[in-house]
């Protein structure tokens, strides 16, 4: 199972600054990223959370 780039990339920018990786898996500024931004206002950890999900895990 060869690991891309982009997704080593993008699981760094997830951990550390998650809006940012949403903003790049998506390539654009939908609703996520603000969602995203709020999330990292308030609480930190659901932010990554989110971040990984949106990356990773949604279908």
């Amino acid at each position: 199972m060869a690991i891309e780039m982009q997704q080593i990339i993008e699981l760094i920018l997830a951990i550390f600054l998650p809006p940012l990786a949403i903003f790049i898996h998506g390539n654009d500024c939908n609703m996520h990223v603000a969602v995203n931004i709020i999330l990292c206002f308030f609480f930190f950890v659901p932010a990554v959370i989110h971040a990984l999900w949106y990356c990773f895990f949604r279908a």
